[in-house]
């Protein structure tokens, strides 16, 4: 597997942890359970989430970049 693929894998299942921890954070509020580590819970896997999601939002125009640096 590529680097590109496992970037993309590990978006993948960050983005299905970080569902998991809003579910469970509505649902501590929807029992009205008093605790903030479950609401911080969401940025455990919501920071390296947002580093995989910029790779991938950025690789299309770096890749651009150095095509048209090879032309000139």
């Amino acid at each position: 597997m590529s680097s590109n693929m496992w970037i993309r894998q590990i978006h993948r299942w960050l983005s299905i942890a970080f569902t998991i921890a809003v579910i469970a954070n509505i649902v501590a509020l929807t029992m009205q359970i008093q605790a903030t580590w479950i609401g911080l819970l969401a940025f455990v896997p919501l920071i390296p989430l947002l580093a995989t999601g910029l790779y991938m939002f950025a690789q299309p125009y770096l890749g651009r970049r150095s095509v048209n640096g090879a032309r000139s």
